[in-house]
């Protein structure tokens, strides 16, 4: 990809790193996805597939960014927002604020880029609590 690398990232694993400059609103990365039903949703959840998926639309149907697009690591201050198009069944990479070459670029995995909710990887993250009928 153009101005983006994959390599270590500290404490993650792998992480995406800008290997040019972005400005704010530049498209970091386009790429197609890989749409499944959610019928198999249970099954990617028994696989290590688990971890990179991303919700579609408004239904159970779930997605697979190619290209980087599910290798990008989460922050709650996050330096790029992705934007599906649905009906193409592409998603686009934006930055948010300035990325400077060999900056991590990094998505928020919540509902929104702004979305503040722990997420279960993390340390402060709480499990919903389900009543018994």
């Amino acid at each position: 990809m153009d101005g983006l690398v994959v390599r270590a990232s500290e404490g993650r694993g792998r992480g995406i790193f800008a290997t040019r400059d972005f400005a704010p609103g530049d498209i970091i990365e386009r790429t197609p996805v890989l749409v499944l039903p959610g019928d198999e949703r249970p099954l990617i959840r028994q696989t290590v597939l688990d971890a990179y998926f991303f919700n579609w639309g408004e239904s159970n149907v779930l997605a697979f960014a190619l290209g980087y697009g599910s290798l990008y690591n989460h922050s709650r201050s996050p330096s790029a927002a992705y934007h599906p198009r649905l009906e193409e069944n592409w998603m686009d990479f934006v930055a948010l604020k300035p990325i400077r070459a060999g900056d991590e670029v990094t998505v928020n995995y919540g509902k929104s880029h702004d979305d503040q909710t722990p997420m279960w990887f993390e340390p402060d993250f709480v499990p919903p609590v389900t009543l018994a009928e």
